[in-house]
């Protein structure tokens, strides 16, 4: 699964005065679309905290914004791995307004791989690495 899919509408509090999307909203947006990727994966934030004992942690963001969304827009978030490193994960994400998928951004994000204890750097999972096998 090198590309995921997620849904979101924008509510009225993710808008500014002028019901266009709060630039960091976007950030938010894509937040959830890694973590669904992850869940549809199988693969829960919390429990791989507790075991191995480990969390994602953004290091880099590389964003575009190219057109507003607008309150009440229906949204998709695209997540798609773009590179891996022993303790890191890249995504190429996009959000497009449906329906038509006009591309409204586009960012790069790095994810740092760490230890919940310490918060050091730490090999992906093996569990993981397994899936990511099939992805690049």
């Amino acid at each position: 699964m090198n590309e995921f899919r997620f849904p979101v509408r924008v509510y009225y509090e993710d808008t500014d005065v002028g019901g266009v999307v709060y630039y960091a909203n976007y950030l938010k947006f894509m937040e959830r679309a890694r973590t669904e990727w992850l869940r549809a994966l199988g693969f829960e934030q919390d429990q791989l905290m507790r075991d191995p004992g480990v969390l994602f942690a953004v290091r880099r963001v590389e964003i575009d914004y190219l057109k507003p969304a607008l309150f009440n827009d229906q949204l998709t978030v695209v997540a798609r791995v773009a590179g891996r490193g022993r303790a890191s994960l890249e995504f190429e994400q996009e959000i497009r307004r449906e329906p038509g998928g006009e591309l409204l951004s586009r960012g790069r994000i790095k994810l740092a791989c760490l230890t919940a204890r310490g918060l050091r750097p730490s090999p992906l999972p093996a569990a993981i690495e397994e899936k990511l096998r099939d992805v690049l």
